[in-house]
């Protein structure tokens, strides 16, 4: 039986930022445990839609939006573990904006 879940999280690094920052962006990306790369401009991380378990991201008005099929405790160490290292590589403090990340 699968016992992966949905998850989603949306991270205060916005869509107006500039090029220079979607570009530090994309190198966070490639580091993150099962980078697979970008399908149709997609990133996916361990599969894709098709697969058991994938992650991916997109760019929304409201912010980086990562959409998941996994299981959660994977889930947690894997977003935590983004927010961590792209706060290092960008500068600033990288949270969802409903805990008080601008």
């Amino acid at each position: 039986m699968n016992n992966n879940n949905s998850q989603h999280c949306n991270l205060n690094i916005r869509y107006d930022l500039p090029v220079e920052v979607w570009d530090k962006v994309s190198k966070v990306y490639e580091r993150m445990p099962g980078w697979i790369g970008y399908k149709s401009g997609v990133p996916y991380w361990f599969g894709s839609e098709e697969d058991d378990v994938f992650i991916e991201a997109s760019v929304e008005p409201s912010g980086l939006s990562f959409y998941a099929q996994m299981n959660i405790d994977d889930w947690v160490s894997w977003i935590e573990t983004f927010k961590l290292e792209a706060s290092k590589v960008l500068g600033f403090e990288v949270g969802e904006p409903e805990d008080g990340y601008m």
